[in-house]
């Protein structure tokens, strides 16, 4: 083991031998993990908690610990004991602690159907398809990646709607309600938490309120409303803080030029004055755009995606001005912003988009660690499929 590494995960173990203080379920040790996918096993379950009963069941988690996710179904397949450590999210939460992270790119091209991309390992994946009614399959719609769920919300007949894929599962479910419905917002996850800030509510009311989301208790709390309301704003966690940049105001078709931050310590909102992205070589955006600002964080700095000059910059946050570093990918093709995917996928930027050649639809995922110089995109995969993206989430767990 490297330094310091058999310490650590003595420590993120140790619940799992017993802890007398431990007085929530959020501290449950893995041997009370929940059988309820035991029952048709009741013969077998004493020996197959054990898992590799020869190790011991701590070393066994452990082993788990670092197998890759992508073979975590196959795990499960083995006996009783495996699928219900897999199954209960308590590995992820477990891997979440030791620092042990996969980032998966889900992302969907045609209504209703979601792939999957592990760019570990180059496997592409098919989610189950979503099963909703047509109101919902034609609205707009957004997504988010929080702890081992995605999220995607978007419009019913009468109300929004919220529906969660669950990767321990493989299921998608409905009925989750936020405290206050919204479309258009600013959203950013970090670990099992995300944040929702601004948007529209049903009346179209543009709104300042913002909301955090739990995805291990399932709950919605609501936190202090944004100094200045905004709709189609964008938004990122970046040194464990929430940021929220550009939108548009109240009154006004115009971009607002600050940004503000919230710091879950103290709970409160700053504003950052000219913090959206210049374009154009102006001082700052003028005209409402189509789209809200693509904005990804890796290793804490803060890159954009121009799409109208297909352009990549970085944000100096002690200049508090952006330097253009380079272009995206040549093939990375755009409707003023909408349907192309920019995210940080662990230390790199990726790209996710394509174009059309003749009848047959093509994406592309082309990827880039930020080294300081100008971006050099590398390929990770092409294959056939729609070359327009609705909606795309990274998940790291």
């Amino acid at each position: 083991m490297e330094d310091g590494e058999d310490q650590r995960a003595r420590k993120v173990l140790k619940p799992l031998k017993g802890d007398e203080n431990k007085d929530t379920e959020d501290n449950m040790s893995l041997a009370q993990i929940d059988q309820t996918d035991n029952h048709h096993h009741d013969g077998d379950y004493s020996e197959s908690s054990l898992l590799i009963h020869q190790l011991g069941r701590d070393i066994s988690i452990y082993c788990l610990l670092r197998c890759s996710r992508s073979d975590y179904g196959a795990i499960a397949s083995l006996n009783a004991g495996f699928r219900s450590v897999i199954r209960s999210g308590e590995l992820y939460r477990l891997r979440r602690a030791m620092g042990i992270v996969e980032h998966w790119v889900y992302f969907s091209c045609n209504l209703l159907e979601w792939e999957a991309f592990d760019p570990i390992h180059h496997r592409w994946m098919h989610l189950p398809r979503m099963t909703s009614n047509g109101c919902f399959m034609c609205s707009d719609k957004e997504s988010l990646a929080v702890g081992t769920e995605i999220l995607v919300f978007g419009k019913e007949i009468t109300s929004h709607v919220i529906y969660r894929y669950s990767i321990l599962t493989n299921t998608w479910s409905s009925g989750m309600k936020m405290n206050t419905p919204r479309c258009l917002f600013g959203s950013a996850s970090l670990g099992e938490i995300a944040i929702l800030a601004g948007g529209c509510d049903p009346h179209g009311e543009t709104l300042s309120a913002a909301e955090l989301y739990n995805s291990e208790t399932g709950k919605w709390v609501t936190i202090p409303s944004m100094i200045k309301a905004r709709k189609m704003c964008s938004a990122v966690f970046m040194e464990e803080k929430f940021y929220v940049i550009g939108g548009i105001g109240v009154g006004s078709s115009k971009t607002l030029t600050c940004g503000e931050v919230y710091d879950l310590k103290t709970k409160m909102w700053s504003e950052i004055p000219n913090m959206f992205p210049a374009r154009n070589g102006g001082a700052g955006a003028t005209e409402a755009p189509a789209a809200a600002e693509a904005l990804a964080v890796v290793n804490n700095e803060l890159y954009a995606a121009d799409y109208a000059q297909q352009e990549v910059r970085k944000y100096d946050k002690d200049k508090n001005l952006w330097v253009t570093l380079g272009q995206l990918p040549k093939r990375a093709v755009s409707m003023n912003g909408w349907g192309l995917a920019f995210r940080a996928c662990g230390n790199q930027l990726i790209v996710i988009g394509g174009h059309r050649a003749l009848a047959e639809g093509m994406i592309e995922l082309n990827s880039w660690v930020p080294n300081g110089g100008p971006p050099q995109w590398n390929l990770l995969e092409r294959k056939s499929s729609g070359s327009f993206v609705y909606n795309c989430a990274v998940m790291g767990c």
